[in-house]
């Protein structure tokens, strides 16, 4: 929200508060409270009818910082974001200088100046707020605002902000944190979250389920600012000092992504949207599949499984599915998991609407009755999720959903939540409207977590905030059929890694209309080395062999690559679990010094050994960048020296997809299904890697163990040593099998 005409002047009717002289500062154990008025004071006189801002520093979390700026005390009703962490804080005075240090960071208050308080990492300045960058605002409608503005360094830039599917940096951009359900071509998202990665190595999180508006670089050119509606603003600035340290350290404070059964990598496919279906159609889906050799894990029931009018009731339409259980018993003799769409609408016609009624369990309106209204469904109310009832009621159901045989749920919407309404605890309904995905994403996977046990509890959820990467895994939402769409879902899964995400997926081919056959193809490449794939659309089938033969041939390849990449995917889960570092990675984690790779947005790294530049074009050109080493083509064995930008031509059963110098990718021995047991057999490829070197790779398994074998090479060869004989290690065409536990290949 920008709130000034230019540099130096307020928009018309505005009103600004600004800190114009640091009165007193008040240092406790663990705090600085700086009273601020709003003017120089100078006599007795000069404190009468004068406001003051309080700004209190304080540390949430070790190597994280928490400034809160207060014009007038306000009610908090909630609700407010989950945070965890624990810090031991150093408090220094200085005569007029004050510094907070909790782990790495830094916050240094200046008593003296007018106003100004600095971030400092370990022997390197973050950022600061000087003059008048926090302020109490009145607009011209009498609306209250609290905003802040840090400086941004020449040259550095802005990421993140939930899934953005406009341009990757967010500089020069305005930014609302508002949960919409717009598509993938707007500035609106499904996934909206108030926090900002910065390429200098710290990142900046407002503390708020409100609408937050940023202006990054786009009202003050030098500055990020934001705002929200109230009298106080809380923002945590967040140390690395690598991106990648940052996400640790952001993720440890709002909650690491849960761990995902194995089954999930491999290949799902739903009904999609409107289209008719019927067990029929359903198994000659997964005959077509096996026949033509594309392995499948997961079948997915899309909406109308469910009779139309009646969403959400859980229950089959009887006459599309009048043998429910015994049908998916037997697609589960097939070794399928199956998943179900719902959502936390109730229409009227649902057996639950009464039920929801008299049991208090929906949203009501002010006077007291029942919000609803006839979008999507006729008559539709929503779950209340502050009740706690209405929580138990609702996975009530759902799990009489999984006992007739369904693994996980696709759990839909939770964007269009009004703030015309009376929640049940009491909660502020504006923070609520955000929120809302939080509570509904948590009270499903809660439930499989109970049902399923943990770690083989998965959701394919639409919507999200702060804290939501705790319930993977999310898909990037509404796309339209086009390479344009294509790349605008990959950069909303670049923003959304920057955001604390461990696990993206998106609707290969698109989602709106039919893509043409070069669009599927190109798409289906990109799409099976995401970490989730799934083959999903609107109203038409999305089975390779309904586009053209061709498309059978490249979905094979790329299922197959994907499920021998298991060993080293099933690392990355583990590590997007423990550390909270992503799977699909923005070139930024892993190459930060490289101010080529900063800001790249049509390429990404799977994990931190494997370069992909999916392909956007028809005619199959790509223009990608590499960094610096010799990297090697993971489907001809090439070598491509960078850094350096490389221009190729592919077909639809290739793309650029490289190894990093220096690794050891293991590579399983099982071809047709994801949870198979990755250190049985794996071969450890190693690439490029230089005498001296060496790194431990780690294997977990399914069932939770993990085979640990140190990789180290001099000048007579490339040895890897472990306890478990089962692997094999491969440099170049020479593979040398495991002999008690060591293996050894000389250099070629």
């Amino acid at each position: 929200m920008k709130f000034t005409d230019g540099y130096w002047m307020l928009r018309p009717g505005h009103k600004a508060l600004y800190p114009r002289h640091v009165d007193e500062v008040v240092a406790t154990d663990s705090t600085l409270t700086a009273h601020a008025p709003t003017a120089v004071i100078e006599t007795r006189g000069d404190t009468l009818n004068c406001p003051q801002l309080t700004i209190t520093v304080d540390s949430p979390a070790e190597g994280v910082i928490g400034v809160t700026i207060e014009h007038w005390t306000q009610l908090d009703a909630g609700p407010r974001f989950d945070l965890r962490g624990d810090a031991s804080v150093e408090i220094v005075e200085d005569g007029d200088v004050y510094r907070l240090t909790s782990g790495s960071l830094t916050a240094t208050l200046n008593k003296q100046a007018p106003w100004g308080l600095s971030f400092d990492g370990e022997s390197r300045h973050l950022t600061s707020s000087t003059g008048r960058a926090p302020a109490a605002i009145t607009n011209a409608d009498g609306e209250h605002f609290v905003r802040e503005q840090l400086a941004i360094a020449p040259g550095e830039k802005l990421f993140g902000l939930g899934e953005r599917f406009g341009p990757f940096v967010k500089n020069g951009q305005t930014v609302d944190i508002w949960m919409s359900d717009g598509g993938t071509s707007s500035e609106q998202a499904y996934k909206n979250v108030p926090f900002y990665l910065s390429s200098r190595g710290y990142g900046v999180l407002v503390d708020s389920p409100d609408r937050v508006s940023f202006e990054l670089a786009s009202e003050f050119a030098s500055r990020a600012q934001f705002s929200v509606p109230g009298q106080k603003l809380r923002y945590l600035v967040i140390d690395g000092p690598t991106p990648a340290d940052v996400l640790r350290r952001y993720t440890a404070l709002t909650g690491r992504p849960a761990r995902v059964p194995a089954w999930s990598y491999g290949l799902w496919l739903s009904t999609s949207f409107t289209t008719n279906y019927d067990e029929a159609t359903v198994t000659s889906f997964v005959e077509g599949m096996a026949e033509r050799d594309l392995p499948l894990s997961v079948f997915h029931f899309d909406c109308f499984w469910m009779r139309g009018f009646h969403w959400s009731d859980f229950t089959w339409d009887p006459a599309t599915f009048p043998d429910p259980e015994g049908m998916l018993a037997r697609l589960r003799q097939r070794g399928l998991k199956l998943s179900a769409w719902i959502n936390p609408y109730i229409a009227r016609r649902s057996a639950m609407f009464d039920e929801g009624v008299e049991g208090g369990y929906f949203v009501r309106r002010p006077d007291g009755s029942v919000w609803q209204w006839d979008m999507w469904q006729a008559g539709m109310a929503l779950v209340d999720f502050t009740n706690s009832a209405a929580v138990e009621w609702y996975v009530g159901k759902l799990r009489g959903v999984l006992g007739q045989g369904i693994d996980c749920f696709k759990t839909d919407f939770g964007e269009r939540i009004p703030t015309d309404v009376v929640w049940h605890d009491g909660s502020d309904p504006q923070l609520m409207h955000n929120y809302y995905t939080h509570l509904y994403n948590k009270a499903v996977f809660d439930l499989l977590v109970e049902e399923r046990g943990e770690g083989e509890a998965v959701l394919f959820a639409r919507s999200a905030t702060v804290g939501g990467q705790q319930f993977p895994v999310h898909w990037g939402g509404d796309c339209e059929s086009t390479f344009s769409a294509m790349a605008e879902s990959l950069r909303g899964g670049l923003s959304l890694a920057l955001s604390g995400f461990g696990y993206w997926s998106h609707d290969i081919g698109g989602f709106e209309g039919v893509p043409d056959a070069k669009v599927f193809k190109r798409w289906l490449a990109f799409g099976l080395l995401s970490s989730h794939s799934r083959l999903h659309g609107s109203d038409s089938y999305r089975v390779p062999w309904a586009f053209d033969e061709e498309a059978v041939d490249v979905a094979r390849k790329f299922t197959k690559l994907k499920l021998s990449l298991m060993p080293y995917i099933g690392q990355l889960g583990e590590l997007a679990h423990r550390e909270g570092l992503p799977v699909v990675r923005p070139m930024l984690l892993e190459f930060p010094e490289d101010p080529s790779a900063v800001g790249l947005d049509l390429q990404y790294m799977l994990g931190d050994q494997l370069l992909v530049a999916p392909v956007f074009t028809e005619d199959g050109e790509v223009t990608y960048y590499v960094p610096k080493g010799r990297w090697t083509k993971l489907l001809d064995d090439a070598v491509v020296e960078g850094p350096g930008w490389f221009t190729e031509v592919h077909g639809f059963d290739s793309l650029p997809l490289l190894v990093r110098p220096g690794s050891v990718l293991p590579r399983g021995a099982v071809d047709d299904r994801p949870d198979y047991d990755w250190a049985d057999g794996v071969v450890l490829e190693a690439y490029e890697f230089e005498v001296g070197t060496s790194r431990t790779v780690t294997i977990p398994r399914p069932d939770g163990s993990a085979v640990a074998v140190e990789v180290s090479a001099d000048g007579e060869g490339i040895r890897a040593c472990s306890t478990d004989a089962g692997w094999s290690l491969k440099v170049g065409d020479v593979v040398a099998e495991a002999r008690d536990g060591v293996a050894v290949v000389a250099w070629k």
